[in-house]
């Protein structure tokens, strides 16, 4: 039985046009299982490979490079906070910030919170300079950000 429904399926197959081959949609592929399942499992390389007619190889070779993709067995919370470690963000509070959510969730960067509500990140630089301290809620991007309002934010 396949892992990837045929929606997710089709969802790769709509990418296909976009780019001049389909090994070019692997990115693309990943991003979309990932946001869909939380995770890659192993068996979603395999079936996203056969998609793209490339080795299963190839496609976790991208996923590893990125570092952005989790595997199954560290999948994403519900929700991803990224937190900015830029130097403008960290001369507003940036590290502090982090310092304090890592406390209170009890997690580190790179770990998820027992109950899968959050999993907590660091970002290079999230290009959000005049609002630092900032962070990243899955795809949102918050400014002037204190422990509190990430707080209220995750509770939304």
């Amino acid at each position: 039985m396949p892992l990837l429904s045929e929606q997710i399926r089709e969802r790769i197959r709509a990418e296909f046009p976009k780019y001049p081959d389909k090994r070019a949609v692997t990115l693309p592929a990943l991003h979309i299982v990932h946001d869909e399942l939380r995770s890659v499992p192993v068996a979603a390389i395999e079936e996203i490979a056969e998609l793209l007619e490339i080795h299963p190889a190839e496609i976790h070779d991208t996923m590893s490079f990125y570092q952005f993709f989790r595997e199954e067995d560290q999948p994403l919370g519900k929700r991803r906070v990224w937190v900015c470690r830029s130097i403008s963000c960290m001369l507003r509070g940036g590290e502090e910030l982090y310092a304090e959510l890592a406390h209170k969730w009890n997690i580190h960067a790179g770990q998820t919170t027992a109950d899968g509500r959050v999993s907590l990140e660091y970002a290079e630089c999230l290009g959000a300079c005049e609002g630092a301290p900032c962070i990243l809620v899955n795809d949102e991007c918050h400014t002037n950000m204190t422990p509190e309002s990430v707080t209220d934010l995750i509770e939304k």
